[in-house]
């Protein structure tokens, strides 16, 4: 898997490379400029072009890069002398005094004038009217690295501000200048690029939003760091992908029958709320599990049976309000132990003090891999050092509400807000501290695992935004689990699908149209196209 990385783990890397590996910061900054400039060539300057990568209809005449005073500004620096030497008019803004620049930055600088490089301070940038064609011209951000930790400040904030509203094509070198590159958040400003080429790995700011947004289309250049560095244990966040999700497809031996596949028992669904648990029991059905359960309350066995075909009911013990008991626990846990390899809890089950009850004693005392979502989550929030006790397996699958209430203690209060703000390390903190494999909903998906390691899905889009779509990813993870792919990989390839396929439905429902149940619809073509198509 493609290894995601942090500022400071880059910096290690760049730092490993020069001292111990003997390639020198000039080599790198000279590999990382000429990277830029492939990229921009191939985007606007070369008469093949794809024109489906490019935002502009005719080429450019001017190139503008913005140069800060570190490494970022050394880069631009490179990218600004070789353009110039291929005939393009460059001109560069530099945020820095020339006597202040240290290091390969200034080489860079030198060399850059000593080649004829137009050179301005960068207060120019501010005060010069630009043409309002600007298709006649692209900018090239090297204001700011990934190094970035504070709010950024004037005058580079009133320089960002007018970079994007001249709204031409932005080329950003490593990261668009304000954006965090651990978090995707804002640092006050930002640009907003096109197109961002970054060196070595992809940065968590790139994948998460709004960094995502602010990135455009990401290229991934190889610059000379050692295979080593870039594969190290110690790199604990990657990029699932589709040739990832291929390697974790379960197979289906010809000698095998229905209970090779698993059997699932989900407890959901409740008055009024009946549907989700429908949308989980066939997501699992469609996704290869060899039986189904559906625990469902005995008040309500009749709109079950009814609407049931391939999937069996168990009735279970309610309240007399369309809602389980606490009465069910027995139940639920011999069924459990004697038929089920996999029980899922959660999709419409309702809460209250019984259904909190339950879910605490089903989670500790179950004896097959669990699934969580929900209601489920719902009714031990607050509790959650409760999946400590379990001596099974257990996925989560909150969303930002859901992951909230589950933190929340007398001790600790978060809202969704600050979980957006800093997805992975939320997830990896609770995943660790609980022993849970978390599947934290969004965009993107984090999946954590209890052994510090977590994973950005690269599927689904905003249709999914729907109604029943956690129900169904319910289902798939449950299915996948039950097939005898670990718990991380159930979770991780059905997170996968369940994007792939809601990608797949928007093609042809449009994202405003699409509803759960054409993802249900559709799992058969997932599998087909995960296995066809070029990774």
């Amino acid at each position: 898997m493609l290894k995601v990385a942090t500022a400071k783990e880059m910096q290690e890397i760049d730092r490993l490379t020069i001292e111990k590996y003997g390639i020198t910061g000039t080599v790198l900054m000279e590999r990382a400029g000429l990277a830029v400039v492939k990229r921009i060539n191939e985007l606007f300057f070369q008469t093949t072009v794809n024109r489906q990568l490019s935002t502009v209809n005719c080429q450019p005449s001017t190139v503008l890069i913005l140069c800060g005073g570190g490494n970022n500004g050394g880069d631009g620096l490179v990218v600004a002398r070789i353009l110039h030497e291929q005939g393009k008019d460059v001109t560069v803004f530099l945020s820095a005094k020339p006597e202040e620049l240290k290091g390969d930055v200034k080489i860079n600088y030198h060399t850059a004038k000593n080649f004829g490089v137009k050179i301005y301070p960068i207060n120019k940038f501010l005060t010069s009217h630009f043409s309002l064609l600007t298709s006649h011209f692209i900018i090239v951000d090297a204001l700011l690295g990934t190094g970035l930790n504070k709010d950024v400040k004037s005058p580079l904030k009133e320089v960002i501000e007018k970079a994007n509203k001249l709204k031409c094509t932005v080329v950003s070198v490593d990261i668009p200048s304000g954006i965090s590159s651990d978090t995707g958040q804002i640092m006050g400003c930002a640009v907003k690029a096109e197109y961002t080429v970054t060196f070595g790995l992809p940065k968590r700011g790139h994948l998460l939003y709004p960094g995502a947004e602010y990135t455009g289309k990401l290229f991934i250049e190889d610059i000379g760091f050692p295979k080593k560095l870039l594969e190290v244990k110690s790199l604990n966040i990657c990029l699932f992908q589709k040739k990832d999700a291929l390697s974790l497809l379960p197979e289906r031996p010809r000698y095998s029958h229905k209970g090779t596949y698993g059997h699932v028992l989900l407890i959901a669904g409740s008055k009024g709320k009946t549907g989700a648990a429908f949308m989980a029991a066939k997501a699992c059905l469609r996704t290869g599990a060899g039986l189904v359960t559906i625990g469902a309350p005995e008040s309500l066995v009749n709109i079950f049976q009814s609407r049931v075909t391939e999937e069996m009911v168990l009735p279970l013990p309610d309240k007399g309000n369309g809602t389980l008991s606490y009465n069910a626990a027995d139940l639920i846990l011999n069924f459990a132990r004697q038929k089920a390899d996999v029980l899922a809890i959660g999709p419409g089950l309702s809460t209250d003090d019984e259904i909190s009850r339950l879910v605490n004693l089903l989670t500790t005392k179950s004896g097959v891999p669990i699934v969580i979502d929900a209601d489920g989550i719902n009714a031990i929030a607050g509790h959650a050092d409760i999946f400590k006790k379990s001596k099974m397996p257990i996925i989560l699958t909150p969303h930002p509400g859901e992951m909230a209430r589950l933190i929340n203690s007398e001790q600790l209060t978060v809202n969704s807000e600050q979980i957006e703000k800093d997805r992975i390390n939320t997830a990896l903190s609770f995943s660790k501290r609980t022993k849970t494999y978390l599947v934290l909903k969004g965009v993107p998906t984090i999946t954590a695992s209890p052994d510090g390691s977590a994973f950005i899905n690269t599927t689904g889009n905003p249709g999914m935004a729907t109604a029943g779509t956690g129900d169904v990813l319910t289902g798939i993870i449950s299915a996948l689990l039950a097939q005898r792919l670990e718990p991380q990989n159930a979770a991780l390839l059905g997170v996968y699908m369940h994007g792939f396929i809601g990608d797949i439905a928007a093609e042809t429902k449009g994202e405003h149209s699409l509803i759960a149940s054409d993802i249900i619809n559709l799992i058969p073509e997932v599998f087909k196209l995960i296995k066809s198509s070029p990774v």
